[in-house]
């Protein structure tokens, strides 16, 4: 059995100590066999650490070394510890206990709590948002939902590292945190937020790590009766440790060094939450003896993925960058890294759902397939562009679009609007659609400018900037749409993403894929500006962020899709230009930045141009440029106009017989095969065939919205109609 990290684990439990290791490479059977004193295994991406550090622990179980009930083995979400657990019962290794830090303290804080304090402990409250708009309203301090989940991060991190509230102010600026209010005003929140918790005899999240601390600290006699108990420590993602984490282990440990990390200072992308690598740099300055274990070999992905992932570190700066590990894969090769340039988003998300599509068709499974991006407000663009090319997709780490609060607050704001509209003053100068569209949601934070910095302020307005977008394109591709027609359409699409959970393509955030893989990912939005996003600043900023790609392309088993856009919006001015995370490493590039140009030389790969026109191989949206209105003449830069091929001051010759005939026909085909109507066509698509009335292949293909999937699936239907036949429930044209 090969030690790839997605292999299928042991079928049956080994019959022996010696059979556990049966299969481990040199390296892992080193971590395995290394069962006393401190031990540090520094694991590059997709080298087998979850394998190396379970067979560690049954294999010193079942030679009698460890006792199950003395090992605890922490790691830092439930669905890592979860699948350790499952490991360690397929290797034999039960009674074995494999928690989250919470998890762990927890249980300890439940049962010490009557012996060290008396009475029952506190109720731990599931989330903190609604204490600290209490606390708020307490300083008369007026945060909307944004602010305060953004001042809900600060206190959060602020007890992570072990801040008190009068120390907040100084410890903010000199972590470089960029504080959505005044850092004095928060302080006194923080300090009120605290005194509101002891009236109310509740405890949160952080707490639950600061008692157990507190406790372990004054009660000398419980430390050791925990210490008793648990006699050796594993802990997994060990470079995303806080300084409360790392107190809560030492309490654990006492003076006893029986302790395992793991860990990749070059995957540390979560220190905004307080998590620093420096635990893991500095553990064999801490223990001396400890034993240095390196895991090297990638069982994840092929050379060529592996290539590009040392490329890109080779550039890297810091004290992460000097530890950083080179990957040498032990895949067979696979196909090089593809870098795709696109006109605007839109046509970038267009670019990849027509490319899983065609991956899907060929044999690969959807669930093998994800998109991965920097923010959560860009799953919308893509979301819909997989409804549209009929491809299923599944979210992960992030809201569905029409799930998250502040689209759905929306969308009850513009479903007020459409009712009472003639009585709200706010509509009074609002004639065109978009224009009431963008003064209802001016009332729920949308403004014409992004605001600056990070956090939930700017994902709000993304998701609302996201609503005006749609707005525009529905009103060009429907100048008589009013605004009772816009909540239609929101409702349709909401309740069309509603359907049953499938599994299908994944889209996620970068943050949310660290610890999976899949065969082919698409990386996209790697443009200046999103990655590295806008507001990192610092070189240690910026550093995260290349480490937060780096795990994007190790997230990789297989093929590699990288894209940019060089504008927002169809018809905006190209200004953006590539990450320049990308120089030295794409074809044609070259290194701005980094250790040496040598570092990075045959960075392989190959680029294509998605949408521009010029290329032989450009799309068939690309041989239409630039479009021109069939009525006056006009070039056209608005999508909507573009989608209908006409300006929306041109006169309407739509054939609305045809078109409801379409909409009829449309209805039927995506009930038969349990699709949303828009997977079939989108009304815009419908509007422009009933204006044109094609008669053949040719023109039918030349309309927006129409690819050769659909023409091929559609075409004889659509022209049928078109041509005033009747079309059977078989879909023969009668």
């Amino acid at each position: 059995m090969t030690a790839a990290t997605h292999s299928p684990l042991f079928p049956q439990v080994p019959d022996s100590a010696d059979a556990v290791l049966e299969g481990l490479d040199p390296e892992q059977r080193e971590v395995a066999t290394a069962l006393h004193g401190p031990v540090c295994v520094l694991a590059g991406a997709g080298t087998g650490k979850t394998r190396a550090i379970t067979h560690r622990i049954a294999y010193g179980v079942r030679a009698g070394i460890l006792q199950p009930s003395s090992v605890l083995a922490v790691t830092f979400t439930n669905r890592a510890a979860g699948e350790m657990r499952g490991r360690l019962r397929q290797l034999g290794a039960h009674g074995v206990q494999a928690r989250t830090f919470h998890s762990a303290a927890l249980r300890q804080l439940q049962y010490f709590w009557p012996k060290a304090i008396g009475g029952s402990m506190p109720r731990l409250v599931d989330r903190k948002i609604q204490l600290v708009a209490d606390a708020a309203a307490a300083c008369r301090i007026r945060l909307d939902r944004g602010e305060l989940r953004d001042v809900t991060a600060e206190i959060e991190w602020s007890k992570v590292t072990q801040t008190v509230p009068a120390d907040y102010p100084l410890a903010a600026v000199k972590a470089g945190r960029e504080a959505p209010r005044d850092p004095a005003e928060i302080a006194h929140l923080y300090s009120v937020y605290e005194d509101l918790k002891r009236d109310r005899a509740v405890i949160d999240f952080e707490d639950v790590l600061l008692l157990t601390v507190a406790i372990l600290q004054d009660r000398h006699d419980i430390a050791e009766q925990v210490r008793s108990q648990y006699q050796h420590f594993v802990v997994d993602e060990y470079q995303d440790v806080s300084p409360l984490q790392q107190r809560l282990l030492e309490l654990w440990l006492g003076d006893r060094d029986s302790l395992c990390v793991v860990g990749d200072a070059s995957q540390t992308i979560y220190s905004f939450t307080g998590a620093t690598p420096d635990h893991l740099l500095d553990f064999r300055t801490r223990h001396p003896g400890a034993t240095v274990v390196k895991l090297v070999r990638d069982y994840r992905s092929t050379p060529q993925v592996v290539h590009l992932a040392n490329c890109l570190l080779a550039q890297a700066h810091g004290r992460a960058a000097d530890h950083r590990l080179e990957l040498v894969s032990q895949r067979e090769p696979g196909p090089e890294p593809v870098y795709t340039e696109y006109a605007d988003e839109s046509a970038e998300a267009e670019g990849a759902a027509r490319r899983i599509r065609e991956l899907i068709d060929a044999g690969v499974p959807a669930a093998e397939i994800a998109i991965l991006f920097r923010t959560n407000a860009q799953s919308e663009t893509y979301e819909q562009a997989l409804a549209d090319v009929g491809v299923p997709y599944q979210l992960r780490g992030a809201e569905r679009f029409f799930d998250r609060p502040e689209v759905r607050k929306a969308g009850i704001a513009l479903r007020g609007a459409a009712r009472f509209g003639g009585n709200d003053s706010l509509l009074d100068d609002a004639v065109t659609l978009p224009s009431q569209v963008r003064a209802v949601l001016s009332g729920e934070g949308w403004t014409s400018e992004p605001p600056a910095g990070s956090g939930a302020v700017r994902e709000r307005w993304e998701s609302l900037a996201a609503l005006v977008n749609l707005a525009q394109d529905f009103a060009a591709a429907r100048p008589d749409a009013t605004l009772s027609d816009l909540v239609t359409e929101l409702d349709e699409r909401a309740s069309a993403q509603h359907a049953p959970t499938v599994q299908g393509v994944t889209l996620a955030s970068l943050h949310s894929a660290k610890g999976l893989e899949w065969d082919v990912v698409f990386l996209v939005g790697v443009a200046e500006g999103m990655m590295p996003i806008t507001y990192a600043k610092t070189e240690e900023q910026i550093e995260e962020e290349r480490r937060l790609l780096y795990v994007g392309v190790t997230r990789a088993r297989e093929r590699l899709h990288v894209s940019w856009a060089l504008a927002r919006s169809p018809g905006g001015r190209p200004v953006r230009r590539p990450s320049h995370f990308l120089d030295g490493l794409r074809p044609g590039s070259t290194t701005t930045v980094g250790r040496s140009a040598a570092g990075v030389a045959g960075a392989a790969g190959r680029v294509e141009r998605g949408f521009v026109s010029g290329s032989p191989a450009a799309p068939r949206r690309a041989q239409r440029s630039p479009a021109r209105c069939r009525v006056c003449g006009r070039t056209l830069t608005d999508a909507g106009e573009m989608k209908l091929m006409r300006c929306e001051d041109c006169p309407s010759d739509m054939d609305e017989g045809l078109y409801e005939r379409l909409r009829e026909w449309r209805a039927e085909q995506a009930g038969r095969s349990g699709q949303p109507a828009f997977c079939v066509f989108t009304d815009k698509t419908l509007m422009a065939i009933a204006e044109t009335v094609p008669e053949d292949d040719g023109e039918l293909a030349r309309i927006p919205g129409v690819g050769v999937r659909k023409l091929n699936r559609y075409g004889a239907d659509v022209l049928a109609i078109c041509a005033g036949q009747e079309v059977g429930g078989d879909g023969e044209a009668n």
